[in-house]
Protein backbone atom coordinates (compact mmCIF):
# COMPACT_ATOMS: atom_id res chain seq x y z
CA UNK A 1 0.00 0.00 0.00
CA UNK A 2 1.15 3.51 -0.63
CA UNK A 3 2.02 5.48 2.47
CA UNK A 4 3.73 8.66 3.47
CA UNK A 5 5.94 6.81 5.90
CA UNK A 6 5.61 3.03 5.36
CA UNK A 7 7.43 0.61 7.62
CA UNK A 8 10.94 -0.40 6.70
CA UNK A 9 11.82 -4.07 7.05
CA UNK A 10 13.93 -3.29 10.10
CA UNK A 11 11.02 -1.88 12.10
CA UNK A 12 9.75 -4.27 14.75
CA UNK A 13 7.36 -2.46 17.11
CA UNK A 14 5.62 -4.57 19.74
CA UNK A 15 2.35 -6.23 18.81
CA UNK A 16 0.68 -4.04 21.44
CA UNK A 17 0.85 -1.13 18.98
CA UNK A 18 -1.21 -3.06 16.48
CA UNK A 19 -3.56 -4.15 19.26
CA UNK A 20 -4.09 -0.50 20.20
CA UNK A 21 -4.91 0.41 16.62
CA UNK A 22 -7.32 -2.51 16.36
CA UNK A 23 -9.08 -1.45 19.53
CA UNK A 24 -9.34 2.13 18.32
CA UNK A 25 -10.75 0.99 14.98
CA UNK A 26 -13.67 -0.68 16.72
CA UNK A 27 -14.75 2.66 18.17
CA UNK A 28 -13.89 4.98 15.30
CA UNK A 29 -16.70 6.26 13.11
CA UNK A 30 -17.37 4.27 9.92
CA UNK A 31 -19.23 6.74 7.74
CA UNK A 32 -21.71 4.90 5.50
CA UNK A 33 -19.38 2.00 4.88
CA UNK A 34 -21.38 0.47 2.06
CA UNK A 35 -22.01 3.86 0.48
CA UNK A 36 -18.29 4.54 0.40
CA UNK A 37 -17.46 1.17 -1.16
CA UNK A 38 -16.78 1.71 -4.83
CA UNK A 39 -18.57 -1.40 -6.02
CA UNK A 40 -17.26 -2.99 -9.19
CA UNK A 41 -13.50 -2.74 -9.60
CA UNK A 42 -14.01 -1.42 -13.13
CA UNK A 43 -15.18 1.85 -11.59
CA UNK A 44 -12.09 2.19 -9.42
CA UNK A 45 -8.82 3.95 -10.15
CA UNK A 46 -5.67 1.87 -10.32
CA UNK A 47 -4.60 3.20 -6.93
CA UNK A 48 -7.93 2.15 -5.41
CA UNK A 49 -7.50 -1.31 -6.93
CA UNK A 50 -3.98 -1.43 -5.51
CA UNK A 51 -5.11 -0.86 -1.93
CA UNK A 52 -8.38 -2.80 -2.23
CA UNK A 53 -6.50 -6.06 -1.87
CA UNK A 54 -6.12 -5.12 1.77
CA UNK A 55 -9.85 -4.40 2.08
CA UNK A 56 -10.54 -8.02 2.95
CA UNK A 57 -14.31 -7.69 3.34
CA UNK A 58 -14.68 -5.23 0.44
CA UNK A 59 -16.67 -2.63 2.35
CA UNK A 60 -14.51 0.29 1.19
CA UNK A 61 -12.81 0.67 4.57
CA UNK A 62 -9.48 -0.92 5.47
CA UNK A 63 -8.88 -1.61 9.15
CA UNK A 64 -5.43 -2.22 10.68
CA UNK A 65 -6.35 -5.88 11.09
CA UNK A 66 -7.17 -6.19 7.39
CA UNK A 67 -3.85 -4.60 6.42
CA UNK A 68 -2.04 -7.00 8.75
CA UNK A 69 -3.92 -9.93 7.19
CA UNK A 70 -3.10 -8.68 3.70
CA UNK A 71 0.64 -8.51 4.35
CA UNK A 72 0.58 -12.01 5.87
CA UNK A 73 -1.43 -13.26 2.88
CA UNK A 74 1.29 -12.28 0.41
CA UNK A 75 4.00 -13.96 2.47
CA UNK A 76 5.34 -11.31 4.84
CA UNK A 77 6.45 -12.35 8.31
CA UNK A 78 4.18 -11.73 11.30
CA UNK A 79 6.51 -9.16 12.88
CA UNK A 80 6.91 -7.21 9.64
CA UNK A 81 3.17 -7.36 8.93
CA UNK A 82 2.44 -5.95 12.38
CA UNK A 83 4.98 -3.15 11.88
CA UNK A 84 3.68 -2.36 8.40
CA UNK A 85 0.03 -2.26 9.47
CA UNK A 86 0.80 0.02 12.40
CA UNK A 87 2.95 2.43 10.41
CA UNK A 88 0.82 2.53 7.27
CA UNK A 89 -2.38 3.26 9.17
CA UNK A 90 -0.70 5.85 11.34
CA UNK A 91 0.45 7.62 8.19
CA UNK A 92 -2.49 7.21 5.78
CA UNK A 93 -5.64 7.19 7.89
CA UNK A 94 -5.71 10.93 8.72
CA UNK A 95 -5.46 11.77 5.01
CA UNK A 96 -8.11 9.32 3.76
CA UNK A 97 -10.87 9.80 6.33
CA UNK A 98 -14.00 11.45 4.90
CA UNK A 99 -15.89 14.40 6.35
CA UNK A 100 -17.88 13.24 9.35
CA UNK A 101 -15.51 10.48 10.39
CA UNK A 102 -14.87 10.45 14.11
CA UNK A 103 -11.43 10.19 15.75
CA UNK A 104 -9.29 8.23 16.30
CA UNK A 105 -8.46 8.11 12.60
CA UNK A 106 -7.08 4.59 12.20
CA UNK A 107 -9.08 3.23 9.25
CA UNK A 108 -8.18 3.85 5.62
CA UNK A 109 -10.97 4.77 3.24
CA UNK A 110 -10.41 3.37 -0.26
CA UNK A 111 -12.42 6.14 -1.92
CA UNK A 112 -10.03 8.82 -0.64
CA UNK A 113 -6.71 6.97 -0.96
CA UNK A 114 -5.50 9.47 -3.58
CA UNK A 115 -5.16 12.04 -0.81
CA UNK A 116 -2.24 10.03 0.59
CA UNK A 117 -0.13 10.04 -2.58
CA UNK A 118 3.40 11.10 -1.63
CA UNK A 119 6.23 12.73 -3.53
CA UNK A 120 9.38 11.15 -4.98
CA UNK A 121 7.42 8.39 -6.73
CA UNK A 122 7.47 7.35 -10.40
CA UNK A 123 4.52 9.50 -11.43
CA UNK A 124 2.63 6.44 -12.71
CA UNK A 125 -0.35 7.57 -10.64
CA UNK A 126 -1.81 11.00 -11.28
CA UNK A 127 -3.20 13.20 -8.49
CA UNK A 128 -6.50 11.28 -8.55
CA UNK A 129 -4.85 7.86 -8.43
CA UNK A 130 -5.38 7.06 -12.10
CA UNK A 131 -2.73 5.09 -13.96
CA UNK A 132 -0.47 7.06 -16.30
CA UNK A 133 0.72 4.63 -18.98
CA UNK A 134 3.26 7.04 -20.46
CA UNK A 135 5.10 7.37 -17.16
CA UNK A 136 5.03 3.62 -16.60
CA UNK A 137 6.45 2.98 -20.07
CA UNK A 138 9.54 5.11 -19.44
CA UNK A 139 12.54 2.76 -19.45
CA UNK A 140 15.41 5.17 -18.85
CA UNK A 141 16.66 3.09 -15.90
CA UNK A 142 16.42 -0.36 -17.50
CA UNK A 143 19.98 -1.03 -18.66
CA UNK A 144 20.33 -4.82 -18.54
CA UNK A 145 16.94 -5.73 -20.00
CA UNK A 146 14.54 -3.30 -21.69
CA UNK A 147 11.45 -4.72 -19.96
CA UNK A 148 12.76 -5.32 -16.44
CA UNK A 149 14.65 -3.72 -13.58
CA UNK A 150 17.40 -5.04 -11.33
CA UNK A 151 17.65 -3.92 -7.71
CA UNK A 152 20.52 -1.48 -8.48
CA UNK A 153 18.44 -0.04 -11.33
CA UNK A 154 15.52 0.45 -8.94
CA UNK A 155 17.88 2.30 -6.59
CA UNK A 156 18.97 4.46 -9.52
CA UNK A 157 15.31 5.18 -10.35
CA UNK A 158 14.55 6.13 -6.75
CA UNK A 159 17.50 8.52 -6.63
CA UNK A 160 16.45 10.09 -9.92
CA UNK A 161 12.84 10.57 -8.75
CA UNK A 162 13.67 12.17 -5.40
CA UNK A 163 11.90 15.47 -4.85
CA UNK A 164 14.58 17.72 -3.39
CA UNK A 165 11.91 19.88 -1.80
CA UNK A 166 10.25 16.89 -0.11
CA UNK A 167 12.96 14.78 1.56
CA UNK A 168 10.37 13.31 3.94
CA UNK A 169 8.99 11.34 0.98
CA UNK A 170 12.31 9.63 0.19
CA UNK A 171 12.07 6.84 2.81
CA UNK A 172 8.47 6.15 1.74
CA UNK A 173 9.41 5.51 -1.88
CA UNK A 174 12.48 3.49 -0.82
CA UNK A 175 10.51 1.24 1.52
CA UNK A 176 7.73 0.67 -1.03
CA UNK A 177 10.03 -0.34 -3.87
CA UNK A 178 12.23 -2.50 -1.65
CA UNK A 179 9.13 -4.45 -0.64
CA UNK A 180 7.83 -4.56 -4.22
CA UNK A 181 11.14 -5.99 -5.40
CA UNK A 182 11.32 -8.59 -2.63
CA UNK A 183 7.78 -9.78 -3.34
CA UNK A 184 7.74 -9.71 -7.13
CA UNK A 185 11.23 -10.23 -8.62
CA UNK A 186 11.84 -13.39 -10.61
CA UNK A 187 14.44 -16.07 -9.86
CA UNK A 188 17.01 -14.21 -11.96
CA UNK A 189 16.68 -11.05 -9.89
CA UNK A 190 14.59 -9.04 -12.35
CA UNK A 191 11.40 -7.15 -11.60
CA UNK A 192 9.68 -7.47 -14.95
CA UNK A 193 7.48 -4.78 -16.43
CA UNK A 194 4.51 -7.14 -16.39
CA UNK A 195 4.84 -7.88 -12.68
CA UNK A 196 5.48 -4.23 -11.86
CA UNK A 197 2.23 -3.40 -13.67
CA UNK A 198 0.50 -5.87 -11.36
CA UNK A 199 1.68 -3.88 -8.37
CA UNK A 200 -0.09 -0.75 -9.58
CA UNK A 201 -3.50 -2.42 -9.92
CA UNK A 202 -3.04 -4.94 -7.10
CA UNK A 203 -3.28 -8.07 -9.25
CA UNK A 204 0.19 -9.21 -8.16
CA UNK A 205 -1.04 -9.37 -4.57
CA UNK A 206 -3.81 -11.77 -5.58
CA UNK A 207 -1.28 -13.88 -7.47
CA UNK A 208 1.08 -14.00 -4.49
CA UNK A 209 -1.74 -14.97 -2.13
CA UNK A 210 -2.88 -17.76 -4.43
CA UNK A 211 0.68 -19.03 -4.78
CA UNK A 212 1.08 -19.07 -1.00
CA UNK A 213 -2.17 -21.01 -0.62
CA UNK A 214 -1.00 -23.56 -3.20
CA UNK A 215 2.30 -24.03 -1.39
CA UNK A 216 0.51 -24.62 1.90
CA UNK A 217 -1.95 -27.06 0.34
CA UNK A 218 0.94 -29.08 -1.14
CA UNK A 219 2.84 -29.19 2.16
Amino acid sequence: MVARRPAAASLRPPLSILSLLLTCSLFSGKVSARALADGASSNMTELQKHVSFFDRNKDGIITPLETFQGFVAVGCEIAFSSAAASTVHGALAPFTNPPGALPPYVNIYVKYIHRAIHGSDTGAYDSKGRFVQEKFDETKHAHVKPDALTLPEIEEMLTFNRDLLDPVSWPAAEAEWQLIYQLAHDRYGFLTKERARGIYDGTIFVELEERRKDLHSDA
